[in-house]
């Protein structure tokens, strides 16, 4: 096929694109415009058969409906059609002037002024699998937009693309570009985001923030790791002593906080699903009810002498397995969060268990000696023959979720049951084969495309692997030069990586129903109030497309390349409802589409 050939093909494509300035995020499943000009809002008002002052509803319209009103919002960067093969854009187009000439052209257009909601089912609780569908209409003739949803929660997000669809046409009035139907849905029920408030603290604000650009994105699950082995900054009724633990006094969460974000999620169809690391990572805190029930606490992690290690970081410390009285706080502590955290899953570990650690108890070493034939297997299955009935007696709907390393790592129990959800996050495709294969439900987070902390060197301090002076051969690559520089985990992964990962490669079709969703996670070693934005975000806006409406177009190709507008134009969206997102290129890219591509050839990533 010649080039003059392949590019009237893309561009019969992407001609529905051209016909308008912006796309929501992620793009929805199903998305049609008009050609009549441009559809201008007046003080649109909510019509719902339970409008109610203090309904969720009710509640999200009017925050949508200020944020149209106070951003005036013109895109940032204009989408347009993949260029020809020898003429890029070089000036910098008007991001209103297609808008404005149309809006000049229909100054008598009808003007819209309710936005009508029709739900199904009011009832439908925000737990995993909730419908989430909707349908939006802006339609000529129309002095309103129609929008079906099953439940509430699809309402929602209905509000979250129309929020992205109202813009500016630069003389003073609001408009949607073009009458459109969009028919959406997501592809996978579990689309999430993970905050650990273990290693450095999170406020309470810088939370709210990250929840909401997941609202805007139709991100639903903020896993929260709430505690790691560094720092316990939850209160406990049960145990006050725990927070102890905390960096300071104000470095923790009261149960008022804990409640706080999860009603601040579920405002925004957002589900909290907390995360206690257990039996591993688990010293701060736990240590202040009974030393006697975490091991190895007070001794060294040994990194420098692998053989003897007994964290994978500092510092150490792991629940003692074979005490009985760890199981009596871990039921107390445990029960006490779930009275507080109302979603039906909960998190509950289950990775990176380190045998030297379990040296340092007695009450383990005195149960291998009692039976030879005894391993380290036979260790975790007695944490999940004796921890998983505690998990599941809260309630008959309670779900568990845990780290694939229970079932895949080299110690490992034998038998975990199926009905617990693993987070894959170790060698990508393989494991989700292995899991899958098995028969569990996962979430993928696979490391090599989807931790966000990765790529930005290590935290460890005395670290002698830096002492290098000279630069190696190509063929000698060394930790600081052409190596890993500290980050076990590099590199840093961009939003193409993470885009562009097909995490159901290869599976049957039986293996992929298991694949529930994914979670980027966001370990925060490196990571404080200053810069935990940035990290997650855009970046997080290329999982929550890729998750809801797919990588791909109808033909299965790679929409990588119109994609970048998309997100480009995002970014700067997040910014303006105050999430502060990175800076993903110069600004000539955003206003100059497609002129930043690397291939010559623009169906490299079609």
């Amino acid at each position: 096929m010649t080039y003059a050939r392949l590019y009237a093909a893309l561009l019969a494509v992407a001609s529905t694109i051209a016909a308008v300035q912006v796309n929501p995020l992620p793009a929805p499943r199903n998305i049609t415009w008009g050609n009549s000009g441009p559809k201008p809002l007046s003080d649109v008002t909510l019509r719902a058969e339970r409008d109610t002052e203090d309904s969720v509803l009710t509640n999200a319209w009017d925050r949508t409906w200020e944020t149209i009103i106070s951003l005036d919002w013109t895109p940032a960067g204009v989408e347009a059609p993949i260029p020809k093969f020898d003429e890029f854009p070089t000036s910098t187009p008007s991001a209103s002037a297609s808008a404005s000439a149309a809006a000049k052209r229909k100054r008598d257009a009808v003007p819209l002024r309710f936005v009508d909601v029709d739900v199904e089912d009011w009832n439908a609780d925000l737990q995993h699998g909730v419908d989430e569908s909707y349908t939006l209409d802006a339609k000529d003739g129309s002095g309103a937009i129609e929008i079906t949803a099953k439940t509430v929660w699809g309402a929602l997000h209905a509000f979250t693309t129309l929020q992205q669809l109202v813009i500016s046409d630069g003389h003073g009035r609001l408009i949607i570009e073009q009458p459109v139907h969009i028919e959406d849905a997501p592809l996978y029920p579990y689309r999430g985001i993970m905050v650990d408030t273990g290693r450095n603290f999170i406020s309470v604000p810088k939370l709210y923030e990250q929840l909401d650009g997941m609202a805007l994105s139709k991100l639903n699950v903020l896993h929260w790791h709430l505690d790691d082995t560094q720092s316990w900054p939850v209160h406990i009724d049960a145990y006050p002593q725990m927070t102890k633990d905390a960096y300071s006094t104000r470095e923790t969460y009261s149960h008022d906080d804990l409640r706080n974000v999860v009603a601040y999620a579920r405002a925004r169809a957002i589900r909290v699903i907390p995360e206690v690391d257990m039996p591993a990572h688990s010293a701060s805190g736990w240590q202040q009810v009974d030393p006697e029930i975490v091991a190895c606490a007070n001794s060294w992690w040994s990194n420098d002498n692998w053989p003897l290690h007994t964290a994978v970081q500092p510092n150490p410390g792991q629940l003692d397995i074979i005490n009985p009285k760890t199981y009596e706080v871990v039921r107390n502590v445990y029960e006490e969060l779930s009275g507080i955290f109302d979603d039906n899953w909960f998190h509950v570990g289950g990775d990176e268990i380190q045998p030297n650690c379990y040296n340092f108890s007695s009450y383990v070493t005195e149960w291998f000696q009692e039976d030879p034939s005894r391993t380290y297997n036979d260790l975790m299955q007695h944490w999940i023959d004796t921890a998983v009935p505690i998990f599941e007696s809260v309630s008959e709907s309670r779900r568990l979720i845990m780290w694939e390393d229970v079932v895949l790592n080299t110690e490992h129990a034998d038998d975990v049951p199926t009905d617990i959800v693993m987070q894959s996050w170790n060698n990508g495709l393989e494991n989700i084969d292995k899991l899958t294969e098995r028969g569990y439900d996962v979430i993928v987070s696979s490391s090599d495309f989807m931790y966000l902390d990765c790529g930005r060197g290590g935290y460890v301090t005395n670290d002698d692997r830096y002492n290098v002076q000279d630069n190696p051969t190509p063929d000698t690559p060394n930790f600081n030069y052409g190596g890993i520089g500290g980050s076990w985990c590099a590199p840093y992964k961009t939003w193409q990586r993470i885009y562009n990962y097909d995490f159901t490669l290869n599976l049957t079709d039986a293996q992929a129903e298991h694949v529930i969703g994914a979670t980027a996670p966001l370990w925060s070693e490196q990571v404080d109030d200053v810069n935990v934005s940035n990290l997650f975000w855009p970046r997080a806006a290329a999982l929550a497309e890729l998750v809801w409406s797919g990588n791909r177009d109808a033909n299965g190709n790679k929409r990588t390349t119109l994609f970048t507008q998309r997100i480009l134009n995002f970014r700067e969206y997040l910014v303006a409802n105050g999430v502060m997102a990175a800076t993903l290129v110069p600004k000539y890219c955003l206003q100059h589409p497609h002129a930043c591509d690397l291939n010559y050839d623009q169906t490299a990533l079609y």
